[in-house]
């Protein structure tokens, strides 16, 4: 029987990756996500559909995008041009047309057969560094016979898998994967429901509830920890979550400080960044984090990888 070849979305394939597990790592930034961060620094990656960008700074005025569009969705003022979302359906034609890569149309359909090809191309580096492959996104749990696929692939060949999950997809989801996973960065945001809700748009029950899953399935976790200050930098979160971990034999925590890159890409998608004038954390509060975390008998450390 002729196998089927399984297709999905993607926003980024980036090599020579170091932030996203061990060693030289390719990352797969698979496109859609269930949440809705307010401090996600890939909001291209929510929608789970093609999306255009508009890169204000690299924008010429040309004017060649203007004609080029069938919906009449892209105008020009003085300085710059404006997209009416309503109209725009997404087509790429203005992105083709603009000589400047101002206009950038984010997302694309891939088969896991042409993606593994172009993973397989730095298999030298992953061997010389303890690296693979991460899928990322977005949220991968979102295309399941998709990851799955690409899974079943980087296993024939031998390659190492990370899994960059929040967690939220069915049971049924994560048992079809668990087995095919070498390492889950697993994020947890707050232990708090209400907060979780507030800032995610979606329940904590169901990223615990999958986690404990793959705890007792002795999958091999690392916790993703964001800090964010005033939202889950408080003590008792920070006890919380680190006592989930522990008591379930995940000991390896990663806490990541949050920053400011990705306000730029809100701009370009026209979407409206969250939460303001928020500075990333210092790094004498990271070290603190880090610590009463040690203390807890964690392996904690700052920073991707």
């Amino acid at each position: 029987m002729e196998k089927t070849i399984k297709k999905g979305f993607v926003f980024d394939v980036k090599r020579y990756a170091t932030d996203d597990g061990p060693g030289i790592r390719t990352t797969v930034f698979f496109k859609g996500c269930p949440l809705r961060c307010s401090w996600c620094h890939n909001p291209e990656g929510q929608n789970p559909k093609p999306e255009l960008m508009y890169k204000r700074t690299r924008c010429k005025g040309s004017g060649e995008c203007l004609n080029s569009c069938p919906k009449n969705a892209v105008s020009k003022d003085a300085e710059h041009i404006s997209i009416d979302r309503k109209l725009c359906n997404s087509c790429g034609k203005c992105a083709l047309a603009c000589p400047s890569e101002a206009l950038v149309l984010v997302g694309r359909a891939a088969s896991a057969d042409d993606l593994l090809k172009e993973i397989e191309k730095d298999v030298t580096f992953y061997d010389e560094s303890g690296g693979g492959v991460t899928f990322s996104g977005g949220e991968p749990l979102m295309q399941p016979d998709f990851l799955e696929a690409l899974l079943e692939g980087c296993k024939e060949r031998g390659i190492h898998t990370a899994l960059d999950t929040c967690g939220y997809g069915s049971s049924e989801t994560v048992d079809r994967i668990k087995d095919k996973v070498d390492l889950f960065l697993y994020d947890i945001k707050t232990m708090d429901d209400r907060t979780h809700r507030k800032y995610t748009g979606v329940s904590n029950r169901l990223i615990i509830q999958n986690f404990k899953r793959l705890a007792e399935n002795g999958s091999n976790i690392s916790v993703r920890f964001p800090i964010i200050p005033g939202i889950n930098d408080d003590a008792e979160n920070i006890k919380r979550t680190g006592e989930l971990a522990l008591s379930h034999g995940v000991k390896q925590v990663c806490l990541l400080p949050y920053h400011r890159a990705g306000i730029e890409k809100y701009r370009s998608l026209d979407k409206t960044y969250k939460l303001g004038d928020i500075q990333s954390p210092s790094d004498e509060k990271m070290q603190l984090i880090k610590e009463k975390l040690i203390t807890l008998g964690l392996d904690v450390r700052i920073g991707g990888g």
